[in-house]
């Protein structure tokens, strides 16, 4: 098995230097000449250049490399093909050091989840469970030991009592709820385009997600707690918003999986469908952030809690900034774009 794979590659690399351009590789920083390939095969793609590059400097794997046309440019796609690129008969590439890389599945998976990390759009390939499950495993755990009140959290005239208010019972099984869900849709729904995100993201996410979680699920499950000043009207209301907000941001995912099937690079306008839940695409480019944020503040108006209405701002405010950057890659892509549509909130954002 070893010596097919290095034949292989061996073969591939062989192909690339078979005739045809030359390409220099330079560190972004210091413009330090790292690499010199001769005669690459005007056809290479970057992920093949990078290939070759790794054997040259073999701590820096293709996952950690980012190579650019400009030391301040944006990043290439694995898949650009060399000769469709605006160089020379040399093309002078630069390179950035993107880090130690940790597969996505580990850390979190979600493209609507108000996390530091980027936006996690559907993409190509699918990846083993690994990153996102730590940042999303975390808080579903965490709130269950508030809820439960293990022992050293509230006093030990506490340890494993239940609360009296049937909306910390519900906003339990709402917070569960949610996070397993996402847990699903990790290992079974999403897509992702890159494999791999820098392990230094993980300390970052991980601090967010399991900080609020622990706050929020303090105070929630606090013998002291008070319930909403408007009673089970204001849970109830409350609890319809969270459910069709959750149910609306599964049906996207549904749609934006089914919208690129695996294994394709593809890119299509993302339409309604015939569920209901999938017609805010009317309005909007990132209905599933649309529907997140409307989870957290249904959540928010359940408990009546300041930790989990931060929590919504937090999130709310990361995912316009990404769903931004999503619309303007719409309209930058497809000509066609529907030109009502607004990022995140319908006619005005």
């Amino acid at each position: 098995m070893a010596s097919s794979v290095a034949r292989a590659a061996s073969s591939c690399a062989d192909r690339l230097r078979g005739a045809g351009k030359k390409v220099e590789i330079l560190d972004a920083k210091t413009r330090e000449k790292l690499c010199f390939l001769d005669k690459v095969e005007p056809q290479a793609t970057i992920a093949e250049i990078k290939n070759l590059f790794t054997k040259t400097h073999p701590q820096w794997y293709p996952a950690r490399q980012s190579l650019r046309l400009d030391p301040k440019g944006k990043s290439l796609k694995d898949e650009d093909v060399l000769q469709k690129l605006p160089v020379g008969t040399t093309a002078t590439l630069y390179f950035r050091d993107l880090g130690a890389q940790i597969s996505w599945v580990t850390v979190s998976a979600e493209p609507s989840s108000p996390a530091v990390s980027p936006p996690r759009a559907p993409g190509v390939t699918r990846h083993p469970p690994q990153v996102f499950l730590t940042e999303y495993a975390g808080p579903l755990f965490i709130y269950l030991l508030f809820y439960f009140r293990v022992p050293f959290i509230y006093g030990h005239k506490y340890d494993f009592t239940s609360s009296r208010h049937t909306v910390v019972h519900l906003a339990c099984i709402c917070h569960s709820f949610h996070y397993i869900k996402r847990l699903l849709e990790t290992l079974f729904v999403h897509r992702f385009s890159h494999g791999t995100m820098p392990l230094r993201n993980i300390f970052k996410n991980c601090t967010y997600y399991w900080g609020f979680a622990a706050w929020m699920a303090y105070y929630i499950n606090h013998p002291l707690y008070t319930p909403p000043t408007y009673g089970a009207q204001q849970v109830k209301l409350a609890l319809a918003i969270f459910v069709i907000c959750q149910l609306g941001n599964f049906s996207i995912h549904m749609a934006l999986r089914d919208l690129r099937p695996a294994g394709s690079k593809t890119r299509k306008i993302p339409y309604p469908t015939k569920n209901p839940f999938t017609w805010l695409f009317l309005l909007v480019s990132c209905p599933n952030y649309t529907y997140e944020v409307g989870s957290w503040i249904g959540f928010a108006i359940m408990t009546q809690c300041l930790p989990v209405a931060l929590f919504s701002l937090v999130g709310f405010t990361q995912m316009t900034i990404w769903a931004k950057g999503k619309h303007r890659s719409y309209l930058k892509e497809f000509r066609d774009y529907p030109p009502l549509r607004m990022p995140i909130i319908p006619f005005l954002l």
